[in-house]
C-alpha cells in the first residue's frame, strides 16, 4: 500500500503535516476529513534511495543498544556522550558507524528521534515514534526502558517460535535428502541385481523401482521444480494480494495456525500497549502497530479499526470481524477502552499470551517430533522392505 504525505489545517486553524498509508489520495482525503482536517496538499511519498546497511544489524544488537542506552541516560550521562560510548563499544562496525552518525546529528542540534529516523533500515517507525514521544514528554529514560523491555520480550518470543521449528525442519530436510539419495543411488544397485534373477517382482518393489527411474531420469527437472516452487512462494509472499491469501491460509492451519494466531495477538497487544503507554495517540499507534504486525489479515483489521475510531466507534468491532481475536481478548480490549485503561489491559493480554505461546510451542514440539520420526521410519523402512521382498520370495522358494 503506498504512503502519502499530507498537509492541512484543523478547525482551530493549526497547521498539521504527516504521512499515512492509503489505497489512493481520495481514500486518504476522506479519512482526514473525518478527522476534521482541511487538506491543502497531498502527494505520494517517494521511497528513499539509500544503502540498506540495516539488514546486517541483528535484532539482538538493537535490543542490547537500547538497554545500555537507557541505563546510561538513567545514570545521568549527557546524550551525546552516551552515543559516543555506545558507538565505540559496539562490536558491529556497521551499527557503530550508524550510532556515530546519530551522535553527530544530535551534537549538531537535531533531536534524537530525527537522527534515528535517518536510519530507517535499523530503527523502525515504532522505535522512532516512541523516542519522539519520550523527548516531547521529557521522559526519554522511561521510554527507553519500555522500549528495551518491549524489544527483549519480542526477541524472546521470536526465538522461542523459531527454535521450535528448527528441529522438525532439520529432520524433514534430512528425511527428504535420505529418500532422494536412496532412490537415486542405492535403489538402482538393487535393480541391477533383480534383473539377473529374472523372477516376477512384487508390486511394492515395482513401484519403488519405477519411482527411482523417474527421479534419475528427471533429476535436474526435479531440482529445478523445487527451486521454482521456493522462488514462486517468495514472490507470492511479496505481492499484497497473494500474501493476504497466504496469511489467511497460515491462520487456518490445524495446529501451527493456532500458534501463529497466538503469536500475532501477543505482538499486537504488546506493541499497541507499549505505544499508548509511551504517549503516542491511538490512531498513530494503530498505524505503526499495523505495519509491525507481520500479517496482512491483522493489518487490514487494524486499518478498519483506525477508520472506526475516527468515525466515533469502538476498536473492537473491526477486530472481531478479522476472526483472529478470541471473545475474551475482545472483551478485555472493550473494557480497557471504556475505563480509559486500554494500555494497561493490552499489557495484561500480552503477558497472558506470552505464556500461551510458550505452552503452544512446547505442545507443538512434543507433537511434531514423534510424527516426523514416524514418517521418516515409514518412508525409509518402506523403501528397504520393498527392496528385500524379492529376496524373501527367493529364500522361500529355496526352502
Amino acid at each position: 500500500m503506498p504512503t502519502f504525505e499530507y498537509s492541512g489545517r484543523t478547525t482551530s486553524g493549526a497547521t498539521v503535516t504527516g504521512s499515512l498509508d492509503a489505497k489512493n489520495k481520495e481514500e486518504l482525503q476522506k479519512f482526514l476529513r473525518r478527522q476534521k482536517i482541511v487538506v491543502t496538499n497531498v502527494k505520494r511519498k517517494r521511497k528513499d534511495i539509500q544503502i540498506n546497511i540495516g539488514k546486517k544489524v541483528k535484532s539482538v544488537d538493537l535490543s542490547r543498544f537500547t538497554r545500555q542506552f537507557a541505563t546510561m541516560i538513567e545514570a545521568g550521562l549527557p546524550l551525546v556522550q552516551c552515543l559516543d560510548i555506545l558507538s565505540s563499544q559496539s562490536p558491529n562496525k556497521i551499527f557503530a558507524k550508524a550510532i556515530g552518525d546519530i551522535r553527530d546529528s544530535v551534537a549538531g542540534g537535531s533531536t534524537l528521534a530525527a537522527a534515528l529516523g535517518k536510519h530507517k533500515s535499523i530503527f523502525d517507525e515504532l522505535y522512532v515514534n516512541m523516542v519522539e514521544a519520550g523527548e516531547i514528554g521529557g521522559a526519554l529514560e522511561t521510554i527507553l526502558k519500555r522500549l528495551a523491555d518491549y524489544r527483549e520480550k519480542t526477541d524472546r518470543l521470536r526465538r522461542k517460535v523459531k527454535g521450535a521449528m528448527v528441529y522438525p525442519a532439520i529432520i524433514s530436510v534430512f528425511a527428504v535428502g535420505v529418500t532422494i539419495i536412496m532412490l537415486a543411488f542405492i535403489i538402482p544397485i538393487f535393480a541391477a541385481m533383480f534383473e539377473g534373477l529374472g523372477a516376477e517382482l512384487p508390486g511394492p518393489t515395482k513401484f519403488v523401482l519405477a519411482l527411482s527411474n523417474f527421479i534419475r531420469g528427471n533429476f535436474i527437472i526435479f531440482i529445478l521444480l523445487i527451486i521454482g516452487l521456493a522462488v514462486a512462494f517468495r514472490l507470492m509472499n511479496k505481492n499484497p494480494k497473494t500474501k493476504l491469501y497466504i496469511d489467511k491460509m497460515k491462520l487456518s492451519l490445524p495446529v501451527l495456525g493456532m500458534l501463529i494466531k497466538k503469536t500475532a495477538i501477543s505482538r499486537f497487544t504488546r506493541t499497541l500497549g507499549t505505544l499508548l503507554k509511551s504517549g503516542v495517540n491511538l490512531i498513530d499507534a494503530l498505524g505503526i502497530t499495523g505495519k509491525a504486525s507481520g500479517n496482512l489479515v491483522l493489518q487490514q483489521a487494524i486499518q478498519h479499526a483506525m477508520i472506526s475510531i475516527s468515525e466515533g466507534e469502538t476498536i473492537t468491532t473491526p477486530l472481531e470481524e478479522a476472526k483472529i481475536f478470541p471473545p475474551m481478548v475482545l472483551q478485555m480490549i472493550g473494557v480497557g477502552e471504556k475505563t480509559g485503561n486500554l494500555d494497561g489491559m493490552l499489557s495484561k493480554i500480552a503477558e497472558f499470551y506470552d505464556e500461551e505461546v510458550d505452552a503452544a510451542v512446547d505442545a507443538l514440539t512434543a507433537m511434531i517430533e514423534p510424527i516426523v520420526i514416524m514418517v521418516l521410519g515409514v518412508v525409509i523402512g518402506g523403501l528397504l522392505i520393498s527392496m528385500y521382498l524379492p529376496m524373501f520370495d527367493i529364500i522361500g522358494q529355496i526352502q
